[in-house]
């Protein structure tokens, strides 16, 4: 980036694949320089090629694992550098588990809420001072549809990760810093082939792109919403799935998380 370009600069977490490489891509295409965050280098390199390629912006690439505290601290060192502020922020990495809780190993679960509450904690609490100070910024928290369901630590962290965000958004929208949890269902991506899920037992209609979470994501973060859901569908549940009898509601979350 040079002294007179002025575009800005957004980094993402998990954007070597799925929602997070979309993301990349959109913001790529609207015309912000990157900052690549993921632990798979070779796969950072090369998604920050095509993107410089395809639309003409610098991408930036770290390699970082965000379950440890010197990766971390190295994407935390990049929102701090005040000679190249970040003006969004977009919190994606996450991962998931498929077995019950009581037969997860203990670390996977912790690692779990590290990724989903601890990580988009930290990084927040980074980039704000110069988002304040600058009076504007973007922080985008990827949380899910499973925060309206009570499903196993999962949906517990997704739902303290759409509260903290709800909360950002009265903080700090007044301030100029726009504050959105996104919380897509089911989408078609890396994530639940990683988890060992077979997807074809899922109606095709609850499947989500990659493309269209993102793109209302955006849209809904630039209006100053606290809250995007994609799809009716899935906005319906948001609302009626707090409401829903207990044992209902786990039946439905089985299906859609």
């Amino acid at each position: 980036m040079t002294p007179q370009d002025s575009r800005t600069t957004a980094l993402i977490t998990g954007a070597s694949a799925g929602i997070g490489a979309e993301f990349a891509r959109q913001l790529g295409a609207q015309g912000h320089h990157l900052v690549l965050v993921a632990r798979d280098r070779a796969r950072l390199e090369k998604t920050a090629a095509d993107l410089e390629q395809r639309y003409g912006i610098t991408a930036e690439v770290l390699p970082a694992d965000l379950t440890d505290d010197d990766g971390v601290a190295a994407v935390v060192g990049r929102l701090t550098d005040s000679a190249r502020p970040v003006e969004v922020l977009v919190n994606n990495a996450g991962r998931g588990l498929l077995g019950d809780f009581e037969q997860n190993s203990i670390l996977d679960e912790k690692q779990g809420l590290v990724l989903h509450c601890q990580v988009p904690l930290e990084l927040t609490h980074a980039v704000l001072p110069g988002m304040l100070a600058r009076g504007s910024g973007r922080i985008i928290n990827v949380a899910s549809i499973a925060a309206f369901l009570p499903r196993g630590t999962y949906s517990a962290a997704k739902a303290w990760l759409l509260s903290f965000s709800r909360w950002a958004s009265l903080a700090y929208g007044k301030r100029g810093v726009k504050v959105t949890a996104v919380c897509p269902g089911l989408t078609h991506t890396e994530f639940h082939e990683r988890m060992g899920m077979d997807k074809s037992a899922t109606p095709a209609w609850l499947w989500l792109t990659a493309e269209r979470v993102v793109r209302e994501g955006l849209a809904d973060n630039l209006r100053g919403k606290a809250v995007s859901v994609p799809s009716k569908r899935y906005k319906a549940l948001a609302i009626v799935g707090p409401l829903l009898p207990g044992r209902l509601v786990t039946r439905s979350a089985a299906r859609v998380e």
